[in-house]
């Protein structure tokens, strides 16, 4: 990779567990280009930290009318089992958060007569610890006690008429209680902090919506959030926020807490536990979240050969040094993009990227994991574009656009994306096909085809999209998954699935022999072209499913997929198909499930999508949103895929 002959260590020929000399060749990091070591002393300025939560409760008027605060402690209760804790060192700590901060003490199942107690702070600009101890407790030396707390929890605040929320002074002395070991905060809230450290203003404004003005929403409103995220991450603290509100909450602010400590932004709107798939859902995701086992006071380094530079990064972390970035954790589902500046003309036929992380995890053991590609190089233009990745160069421009957009505003961001595709179409036109446009159409290698359709999917999403109907919220947590999602996530979150039911293939929704995977029915394109209207269909984002059933559905396949023999009788929005038996209801089940497998598309997501029941005659709103996911028609200020084309021929030629 440098170019120098290094000596290597003397045991290097020597494999002291078999006590025999071996080939060198045979070593795992010379064959293998995703290689961990367990650190040496020389790697830890500190023994390895163990694993931390301490969860911050909103309990608030709102947190508890809609069911939050007794469906997280639950969730926590159950999930107890699953918390990573094999090294026996996890420990967990609990704050109350209304217009007051509460803190429990939690006792030793050894104390026999002590009880969890709380114990109430009102100075929100310079909160204090209560007590030093019994506030962040080992999980296993305290079980009975925190199994005791949890059950309680929700009484303890069931009349709660208290609208205040001093999040951000909570989050201070949370930071306080937690900074001397480092771990996660995780912050459940339904509320807009409205008093203490970190205030925000309910500023939404609908008039603002689809101006120039609007990128101002999207930006933060406090610049506590960013200051003081970067001085948790200097202490390895990592937040996590869960965000249920059902009003304005500004998700743009509290979206930087996780953006620079490598955490992550939940969104529910408007959530509430009286409604069953809300309340799985959060309960599935967050006892999934609790129980991954992720990386803590990690740091990540990328090398290159002589020649290449790190430019830029992107993804949930701080960048610390020119070339250092600093995950107070490391979770388990994220992206991050790499910007490589080429400084000097490369001479030599292969160059080597390195990218190397160090990093404890979840049960106490420091390692490095070393992830080696080595690419060759052309003086050939032709080359480059037949070996260029599309989904890497949208995953690449998606969070520009991201930062585009919080500095410069969409329009920028979008008209950075389209310059950019023209760029890319006319360089190809000049360089590689000769300046003629054979047949006037648009060219580009095959590998490079999807772009087109993918850049348009981004332009149209939810996060990026010319529309004055999308409430800053939905806008900023929309422009989190763009700026986090693994690469299949985010193709599908730019480009969603399109699944025909009614004429699924016969081995569809059925397990493979084989593998024993469930076959999903061929994808179409995203273009209402393809709806019929006796059809029954799938789309899905991979954060929401829609079930769209047309208008001229034969009652056959109702009673087949829903038990109802009338159309008009089937509940449209959040619901589920029910489990009847026949072969076709267990088939469209199996493909629903199975295009909600994360797992199988190599992403280790927690993420469950709801799904929505459509009727195309039915609900204008819940049908227009669900038509939104058809990035090849044209809808509200968007265009379609064929003006789409029209505008890329017009500007290349």
């Amino acid at each position: 990779m440098c170019n120098l002959t290094n000596d290597v260590p003397q045991a290097f020929d020597w494999d002291a567990a078999a006590q025999k000399s071996v080939n060198r060749w045979d070593r795992h990091e010379l064959n293998h280009s995703v290689v961990e070591f367990v650190a040496p002393q020389e790697y830890m300025v500190r023994p390895p930290q163990p694993l931390v939560y301490l969860f911050l409760f909103d309990v608030s008027y709102a947190a508890v009318s809609t069911g939050l605060l007794a469906t997280s402690a639950r969730t926590i209760l159950d999930s107890l089992n699953r918390i990573p804790n094999a090294d026996r060192r996890t420990r967990l700590g609990f704050i109350a958060v209304d217009s007051s901060l509460h803190y429990f003490t939690i006792p030793k199942d050894t104390d026999e007569n002590a009880e969890p107690s709380m114990l109430v702070v009102s100075d929100l600009e310079d909160p204090f610890l209560p007590i030093p101890q019994d506030l962040l407790v080992p999980l296993t030396e305290s079980r009975t006690s925190i199994e005791n707390f949890l059950t309680k929890l929700p009484d303890m605040f069931q009349n709660n008429q208290n609208n205040g929320s001093c999040m951000g002074s909570a989050l201070k002395a949370a930071h306080k209680l937690i900074s001397p070991l480092g771990g996660k905060i995780v912050v459940l809230t339904a509320s807009l902090p409205n008093m203490g450290v970190g205030k925000l203003d309910m500023r939404e404004d609908k008039k603002l919506l689809g101006t120039s003005k609007e990128s101002g929403l999207l930006q933060t409103q406090s610049s506590f959030y960013k200051s003081f995220a970067v001085e948790c991450s200097k202490n390895q603290v990592s937040i996590d926020m869960f965000l249920f509100s059902s009003q304005y909450q500004d998700v743009a602010s509290l979206s930087n807490l996780p953006r620079y400590t490598g955490g992550q932004t939940w969104f529910y709107p408007g959530w509430n536990a009286g409604r069953a798939e809300d309340a799985i859902k959060f309960a599935s995701e967050f006892s999934d979240y609790l129980s991954s086992e992720i990386g803590l006071e990690a740091v990540l380094r990328v090398r290159a050969t002589t020649g290449l530079r790190m430019s830029t990064f992107y993804g949930n972390f701080f960048n610390r040094s020119s070339d250092l970035c600093a995950f107070p954790a490391f979770p388990r589902d994220q992206c991050y993009v790499v910007e490589v500046a080429i400084d000097e003309t490369i001479q030599k036929n292969f160059v080597c990227l390195q990218a190397g992380v160090l990093y404890t995890t979840c049960n106490g053991e420091r390692r490095i994991r070393v992830m080696t590609l080595a690419i060759p190089t052309t003086t050939n233009l032709a080359d480059v574009y037949a070996s260029a990745d599309q989904c890497a160069i949208t995953t690449y421009f998606s969070h520009k656009a991201v930062e585009r957009a919080l500095s410069s505003g969409l329009d920028a961001a979008r008209d950075a994306l389209q310059s950019k595709l023209i760029e890319l179409l006319q360089t190809f036109k000049k360089e590689l096909a000769g300046g003629s446009m054979g047949g006037g159409g648009l060219q580009f290698p095959a590998n490079l085809r999807g772009l087109p359709v993918l850049f348009l999917g981004l332009i149209k999403n939810v996060g990026l999209r010319k529309s004055a109907q999308i409430p800053s919220d939905l806008r900023s947590a929309a422009l989190c998954l763009l700026s986090t999602l693994p690469l299949p996530l985010l193709m599908q979150y730019i480009y969603p699935r399109l699944y025909s039911l009614h004429d699924m293939p016969d081995n569809a929704g059925v397990a493979d022999q084989e593998t024993g995977q469930i076959l999903l029915p061929p994808p179409l394109n995203l273009s209402s072209e393809r709806l019929v209207s006796y059809g029954l269909y799938l789309i899905d984002d991979g954060q929401t499913q829609f079930l769209w059933i047309g208008r001229d559905a034969v009652p056959q396949l109702l009673m087949d997929v829903f038990g109802l023999s009338d159309r008009t009788q089937l509940r449209v929005g959040k619901g589920s198909v029910p489990e009847l038996d026949n072969d076709f209801n267990e088939r469209v089940r199996a493909v629903i499930q199975k295009s909600r497998d994360h797992l199988s598309k190599g992403v280790g997501s927690v993420t469950v999508p709801h799904l929505y029941i459509v009727r195309e005659d039915g609900e204008p709103s819940l049908k227009l949103w669900a038509q939104t996911l058809l990035v090849e028609d044209r809808a509200d200020q968007g265009m379609s895929f064929g003006q789409w084309m029209g505008v890329l021929r017009e500007k290349v030629g």
